[in-house]
């Protein structure tokens, strides 16, 4: 071979190596991207129903439930317009609490009940997930907006 054919194939065979490991960084950044959704959107069927993904909002008070095998829980995450109820198999944080913000992070089944695999609460007084404290705050206007629509 000449001494351009094989300056020619290095290139080509750099190319590939270069676009296979394009493509196998982009599989697993789609793999582990996970979404977030309210409740208002899971149960609008926006979310995915075979993926990973995170949902949201206030713990309602009067649904933390624990199943007798000490680990199951049983609760529902509300967003006040919309709830969603969620089954964890693990220990929760010291913070977790009814009526305080949590995020949830697992796959929803055909019957709506959330399944989750992690469960994150807030770490502090102040401190609301940004996509949690702005579904809530939709939630609340679009219940808001409603009132004054049905008021007139």
């Amino acid at each position: 071979m000449k001494r351009r054919h094989k300056r020619i194939a290095f290139i080509l065979v750099g190319l590939s190596g270069i676009a296979i490991a394009a493509y196998l960084v982009a599989s697993a950044f789609r793999n582990n991207l996970v979404f977030f959704f309210s409740p208002t959107q899971v149960v609008a069927r926006e979310a995915p129903i075979n993926r990973t993904f995170r949902v949201g909002g206030l713990v309602q008070d009067g649904t933390l439930k624990r199943d007798p095998d000490g680990l199951t829980v049983r609760f529902v995450v509300t967003d006040t317009a919309a709830n969603v109820p969620v089954v964890y198999k693990g220990i929760l944080p010291d913070l977790f609490k009814e009526g305080r913000g949590c995020v949830a992070q697992g796959r929803i089944d055909a019957q709506g009940v959330f399944h989750a695999e992690q469960v994150l609460a807030k770490h502090d007084e102040n401190y609301m997930p940004p996509e949690a404290g702005q579904a809530i705050d939709k939630a609340k206007y679009a219940r808001e907006a409603a009132k004054t629509v049905v008021g007139n």
